[in-house]
């Protein structure tokens, strides 16, 4: 369903200069056979819309992909009641009113032979070449019949890798929805909500992080009149009622052309109306619309530099709304949009929003990756740049959200998973970044946390983090991040600890999210993923350095047992509690747990006395060596330090601790309270017998009033 057929009596919206307008193929006649030396009248509207762009552009290869569509395609029609290839031809004319070079429109000519057609990808190949028949392939779905109710999730995941290396696939997709939306009044009303919430919930945002605004606000559009048509004729009603009378838009950039005239700055200064849902969503922002909110004024200019002239007269002659200005021109966002934003206020306090940018930026702005030509294409005489370090912007067609999204769909081997991963990352609509302490950058969603940071740097040895620096200050990984953030992320040395629970609580991205779930379902019963080995009393995350520690305990086993501790009863596991970390010559006991192994607790640990409580039967537990020997492979303890907070005192501490040959595990710093700092340490000693030391050197740093041993409530589970 297109705008106008969603609206037919909508009066038109006035603009100083046509944008790309898309909306122009109706029913395309088919009359009969086309000598070969020239091109059929059907797709005369593409060539001319080609060559605009492409002035050299070679169009007999358009001749032949049209003659093979239009014979393979002949005899079928669309629900509409239309011949079938007006769709292909429709998809061809909006990529090339955007600029698409002619390989991408050749293979959307193509794009559903291979699939409704006896055209096979073999033919195609031979035919028009290795780079069209990928194009083809990339956008051909996977049948119903192979993959039942996941052929429409495995179709995305198969497009999405097929953009990974060529993201003009993704381009044809975008066109061949954006067509079907327009048509989509003939399907029942049930199917059309089904395929506009996959419209919103996939198409939208990747037309959005490839930078096509021209296809992503008519989708936009199309989606909003179908999933909520009271809210849309509301706003048709508004937009109507503000297209009569005097435009206060108008006597303000008149005053602008006059400003940049007077200064000698040569530009074309346009009214850019707003699209319905971009109204919509100011009347819902604001309550109540001003004048100017139907439209934006657009200044165009020749170079870089005339950008910041404009913004310079703007901000001398007019008063400017300081909370508005934004430079996406040093800071371009991630899909490749640039421009200056700032507001004025005009005559009568009629504030005006202004986008200030080149005509190669506004090309790129409504066009996006399209805009790019044939990105592959190797120009010899463009200069070679150097690789960036992050690799983010290296290339403009393999931009990093998307590398991240292929990485993360290979772990997400469910289809269902899949799906439902993809629509939440989708929805997740601004990106930062952040710099890592290398000077390297990384890229995340808004409001991702060190959790998140942890996952994109790392991978599965983020398993192992204990806490993180964030612009130099310790920071717990529940710290959500802001853009240009420095952060460092801090790894225990024992790769066995694994993630807490908790920290789910705190991914926003999909890597992060897939991985911690996947370790945590390969162990169940591993003490970080149980309540009590997870974090303290409130919930706080002990392995994410989230509040007090209770970690995940020593588990150097020999033949299924606890190196240096022995437990009467069957041969089962046994492990030390991460509540109280025992140590000898601690007095201990043993409790069975989920999976029958035996988890051994200081015998004044609070959850011993829940256990018995609840009738758990104790089981007899006693370290190895009888005497309170050490045992040769080291132990784990956990110990809290209570001390007045004064600078330098988290350096000191780590300093005693340094020199007892202690090594750090994991470590939380706890904000202050009334001047009191209290800091929790899991650490792994080489002897048991070196812990009263340890703790007397503690003590002894100035500031430090008490160091105790751990004793966190643990779960009786």
């Amino acid at each position: 369903m297109s705008a106008e057929a969603a609206d037919p009596a909508a009066p038109p919206r006035r603009r100083s200069r046509p944008r790309i307008d898309l909306r122009r193929l109706g029913r395309v006649a088919l009359l009969g056979p086309v000598p070969r030396d020239r091109l059929p009248d059907a797709i005369g509207h593409v060539a001319d819309a080609h060559r605009a762009h492409h002035p050299d552009a070679d169009l007999g290869i358009l001749h032949r992909a049209y003659v093979l569509a239009e014979s393979s395609h002949r005899g079928q029609m669309r629900k509409s009641g239309e011949p079938y290839i007006t769709h292909p031809l429709a998809v061809t004319l909006i990529l090339a009113e955007l600029g698409a070079e002619t390989t991408t429109l050749t293979a959307s000519l193509l794009h559903d032979t291979v699939e409704d057609t006896e055209v096979t990808l073999d033919q195609v190949r031979e035919q028009f070449g290795e780079e069209v028949c990928y194009l083809v392939d990339g956008v051909t779905k996977l049948e119903k019949v192979d993959y039942g109710a996941a052929a429409e999730p495995e179709t995305f995941r198969k497009m999405l890798v097929a953009t990974g290396n060529d993201v003009r696939v993704m381009s044809i997709k975008l066109a061949d929805r954006l067509h079907n939306m327009r048509t989509l009044t003939v399907m029942r009303p049930e199917k059309q909500a089904r395929i506009a919430k996959v419209t919103r919930d996939v198409l939208v945002p990747l037309a959005e992080r490839l930078g096509v605004q021209a296809l992503k606000t008519e989708l936009e559009d199309l989606v909003f009149a179908i999933l909520d048509p009271e809210g849309y004729e509301e706003t048709r009603a508004l937009i109507t009622g503000a297209t009569g009378g005097e435009d206060p838009l108008s006597a303000i950039a008149d005053n602008v052309r006059t400003t940049l005239r007077e200064a000698g700055i040569g530009a074309e200064v346009l009214i850019r109306p707003r699209h319905f849902v971009s109204v919509h969503r100011v009347r819902r922002k604001r309550g109540e619309l001003r004048p100017t909110d139907f439209g934006r004024l657009l200044v165009l200019v020749g170079e870089d530099a005339d950008c910041y002239a404009v913004l310079g007269e703007l901000h001398t002659c007019f008063t400017p709304v300081v909370s508005e200005f934004k430079d996406f021109i040093a800071a371009p966002k991630f899909n490749l949009y640039q421009s200056l934003h700032t507001a004025v206020v005009g005559p009568g306090g009629a504030v005006a929003e202004v986008l200030i940018r080149t005509h190669r930026m506004h090309k790129v702005a409504e066009a996006g990756v399209v805009a790019l030509g044939n990105p592959y294409a190797h120009d010899a005489t463009a200069p070679q740049q150097a690789e960036p370090s992050d690799g983010e912007r290296a290339d403009p067609t393999r931009p990093g959200w998307l590398s991240r999204l292929l990485d993360w769909q290979e772990s997400a081997t469910d289809p269902d998973t899949f799906w439902t991963t993809l629509r939440a990352d989708l929805a997740q609509d601004r990106e930062i970044t952040v710099f890592r302490t290398d000077g390297r950058t990384l890229g995340l969603p808004a409001g991702a946390s060190c959790v998140d940071a942890a996952y994109a740097q790392h991978g599965e040895r983020a398993h192992a983090c204990i806490g993180a620096r964030v612009n130099g200050r310790l920071a717990t990984l529940s710290t959500v991040l802001s853009d240009g953030d420095t952060v460092q992320l801090l790894l225990a040395q024992d790769t066995a600890s694994g993630p807490s629970p908790e920290w789910l609580d705190h991914a926003r991205t999909p890597a992060a999210r897939i991985a911690i779930t996947g370790w945590l379902s390969a162990h169940p019963d591993d003490p970080g993923s149980e309540a009590g080995g997870a974090g303290d009393a409130d919930g706080r995350t002990g392995a994410a350095a989230d509040g007090p520690q209770s970690t995940a305990p020593a588990r150097t086993r020999s033949g299924g047992r606890a190196a240096n501790v022995v437990v009467d009863g069957p041969e089962s596991p046994a492990r030390l509690a991460g509540c109280c970390t025992p140590v000898p010559p601690d007095e201990v006991v043993g409790f069975v747990v989920r999976g029958g192994a035996v988890t051994v607790h200081r015998l004044e640990c609070p959850a011993v006395a829940r256990m018995r409580e609840i009738g758990r039967a104790p089981v007899a537990a006693r370290w190895r060596d009888e005497d309170g020997g050490s045992d040769a492979a080291g132990c784990r303890v956990t110990l809290v330090a209570e001390s007045f907070g004064r600078p330098r005192l988290l350096a000191d501490l780590t300093e005693a601790i340094a020199t007892a040959d202690a090594a750090i595990v994991s470590a939380t710093v706890e904000p202050p309270s009334e001047q009191r700092v209290r800091h929790t340490y899991t650490l792994q000693l080489p002897d048991a017998a070196g812990l009263p030391a340890l703790m007397r050197a503690m003590r002894e740093v100035a500031g430090v009033y008490d160091v105790s041993r751990a004793q966190h409530p643990a779960a009786t589970g």
